[in-house]
């Protein structure tokens, strides 16, 4: 078995040796719970790849939003580059789940944008929990969602082998059997084309492409080329195993037993629905339900199969679904057999234990109203309580840790000293109202940011709504001061990528609302305005307010600003809490004669892996043509237009593929331009009529 190979440059320093030496020891009793109580930029993550490293357990990271996620799974990927990390969050881009509104009679039909490469990175996920024990999975609270059964994934795979005596059509069929999709274009993960004699696939979980040659009813030769350029990475591969393109998979005998379950299940549920005289509700579930079954059996598949999960794994009403903790090793008793690592704890914990209610509510007026089957209920989010269960250990890791953790920890381990000697910020209170008068925290904030930005620092600023954000950068961005926004609505790739580019200088000020606290790591950040200090409040609480001023204690020159009219309750406990620590981390200073350092971190993200291989090469020669696209975007579209008609004539439909997109981004950017100069246009008419 591969073994953890944590690799670094430093060691363990400040308060980390001792924080490691609890929590292993911990772990070593059988402990079911743990905090690693861990200031900003003390290392808690640094702490956790030692633990992972000493106890050698596959291990699980909960985080709980993408964006944070996406910073751990990169993290975790330079301490272990010779071992399994991986990312699994929700696949959705945008996702408004099914439901029915009784008052308006209103039916909302789910409605979601799957991105395909993160549906990708967790199927890399799953498969490589069923492969090897060296896995570090970084996820979202959408582990705790239903998931097809371990089991039926790992059974309905698809072994073939040089010397296979497969014909090519038989080949083909045992492909799409496991969802594989047939195409004659550019392959995607899930497709295969044929040609010739031999078939192309892409598997789910890669971007290369698996090419298998036949010589009459045999498998002649295997081999692994890359998607782009052709060129050969692995030849004559002996055996090759393809897991297959959905999580809800079954076979024949599966299928069967599960419409044959689904059917008596409709036929009582139609029985009480009839016997209640609600007659509309009846019908609408015979023919919804019908059409599905219909589906199942004809292609093994239907949209919203997941609401069958229950009649497919066998389960009774109300019993647990898997999840991707079941994904993970088990004892022989059946106890979890890893690690579960739950970062920024203070808000995942609530958040995981929230997640059933909701879901509750709304499938519940779905079967009511005759939508779906009484066991669409069963396709849902762990209670808390099976959560625990099927995690066993676990470690909390936060600078403020919550009620939950507080209470149930055995061991609660202080890291407050930082390595790098670095102290947590000053603070300055700010008036908005100054000797009766409207002073104007965002004028403030602007002239305060100024003199960051000329210094070569970079700004945070929160407000409380997303409206307030937009609004704000916007604003910015009128004073000439480059800004960007991100909140909950910007897509999970998009706000990663912001976050790199305002870590690049790209912009000096990034606003946003609550996404800015817990665990984004920004060095570069020298200054952090909060408006509204004083509206007492979720995203104003003691807890808030810590976690936000966090952000700056990682550059020696960190400072915040709080804009207040008055010191609430909240303010007064993290100003005081932000000088304790201060305080403590000063005194080793002193006694060891640090002297405080910025640190230093090189700009990453997971994004990269996110991109398709199509996708890169279109940013590759967008930035190649970058100075002409600046100078005369139009005139470089036309030259990339007859690039592409040339490749296309040539039957080159790749590289025509990537010359359409990258004029698709050309145009983006001239009707940008227009935009901003109508706009400017529309500022000096203004200015001139005043």
């Amino acid at each position: 078995m591969k073994k953890f190979d944590l690799k670094s440059e430093y060691k363990p320093a400040g308060d980390q040796p001792q924080a490691i030496k609890k929590l292993v020891g911990g772990l070593e009793k059988g402990d079911k719970h743990q905090t690693l109580l861990g200031v900003t930029g003390s290392g808690k993550t640094f702490t956790m790849a030692n633990v992972i490293q000493q106890v050698q357990k596959p291990t699980l990271v909960i985080a709980h939003n993408k964006t944070l996620a996406a910073q751990l799974a990169q993290e975790y990927k330079d301490f272990f580059p010779n071992n399994a990390v991986h990312y699994f969050v929700s696949y959705y881009d945008y996702y408004q789940p099914e439901a029915y509104k009784p008052v308006t009679d209103t039916y909302i039909e789910k409605e979601a944008m799957v991105n395909a490469e993160i549906e990708r990175l967790r199927h890399a996920s799953t498969q490589a929990l069923l492969t090897r024990k060296d896995v570090i999975i970084v996820a979202s609270v959408s582990c705790i969602y239903g998931l097809g059964s371990p089991e039926e994934y790992e059974k309905v795979n698809f072994k073939f082998f040089k010397g296979m005596k497969l014909s090519r059509g038989d080949f083909i069929r045992k492909l799409t059997h496991i969802y594989f999709e047939r195409t004659n274009a550019d392959l995607e993960p899930g497709q295969f084309r044929a040609i010739g004699q031999s078939v192309e696939i892409m598997p789910v979980s890669e971007k290369f492409i698996v090419q298998v040659q036949f010589d009459a009813d045999q498998i002649s030769y295997i081999q692994r080329i890359d998607g782009l350029n052709k060129t050969i990475l692995e030849e004559d591969i002996k055996t090759y195993f393809l897991f297959p393109t959905k999580h809800f998979v079954a076979n024949e005998d599966v299928i069967k037993k599960a419409l044959k379950s689904i059917q008596s299940e409709l036929d009582e549920r139609l029985k009480q629905l009839t016997k209640e005289g609600k007659n509309l509700e009846a019908e609408r579930l015979k023919r919804r339900t019908r059409y599905d079954m219909a589906m199942i059996r004809e292609v093994g598949y239907c949209n919203g199969i997941e609401n069958y999960s229950r009649h497919f794994d066998g389960r009774l009403p109300d019993e647990t679904p898997n999840t991707l903790l079941d994904y993970f090793p088990k004892t022989k008793d059946g106890k979890a057999d890893f690690l579960t690592v739950i970062d920024e704890s203070h808000v995942a914990v609530p958040q995981i234990g929230g997640m059933y209610a909701g879901d509750r509510s709304r499938k519940e007026t779905l079967v009511e109203h005759g939508f779906r089957l009484p066991s669409a209920k069963d396709n849902r989010p762990l209670r808390f309580e099976e959560f625990e269960k099927k995690t066993g250990q676990k470690i909390y890791t936060s600078a403020t840790p919550g009620k939950y953790e507080n209470e149930n920890s055995s061991i609660t381990a202080e890291q407050i000293i930082r390595p790098t000697g670095l102290v947590d910020p000053q603070i300055e209170i700010k008036p908005i109202v100054e000797k009766g008068k409207y002073k104007g925290q965002v004028f403030d904030f602007i002239a305060e940011s100024e003199k960051e930005i000329k210094k070569g620092g970079r700004v945070l600023v929160t407000t409380l709504t997303k409206k307030m954000a937009e609004d704000l950068s916007e604003y910015l961005k009128e004073k000439k001061i480059k800004s960007e926004y991100i909140h909950s609505d910007v897509k999970t790739i998009d706000r990663i990528d912001i976050i790199s580019n305002f870590r690049r200088g790209e912009f000096d000020i990034l606003v946003g609302v609550n996404l800015l606290r817990e665990g984004l790591d920004m060095p570069e950040v020298t200054m952090i305005g909060i408006l509204d200090a004083d509206k007492e409040g979720f995203l104003r609480s003691e807890t808030a307010l810590i976690q936000t001023i966090g952000r700056a204690a990682r550059n020696v020159d960190g400072r915040v600003i709080l804009y207040a009219d008055e010191v609430t309750g909240s303010m007064k406990r993290a100003i005081e809490e932000t000088d304790r620590r201060r305080t403590i981390q000063l005194d080793w200073n002193k006694k060891h004669n640090i002297t405080p350092k910025t640190i230093i971190k090189t700009i990453k993200d997971i994004t990269e892996q996110m991109k398709t291989e199509h996708q890169s090469a279109v940013d590759t020669l967008m930035k190649v043509d970058a100075d002409l696209a600046k100078k005369n975007p139009e005139k470089l579209m036309k030259r990339k237009e007859k690039q592409m008609n040339a490749a296309a004539k040539m039957l080159d439909f790749e590289t025509a593929a990537i010359l359409r997109d990258e004029i698709k981004q050309l145009e983006e950017i001239i009707n940008k331009d227009k935009k901003d100069k109508e706009k400017e246009k529309a500022t000096k008419k203004r200015s001139k009529f005043k």
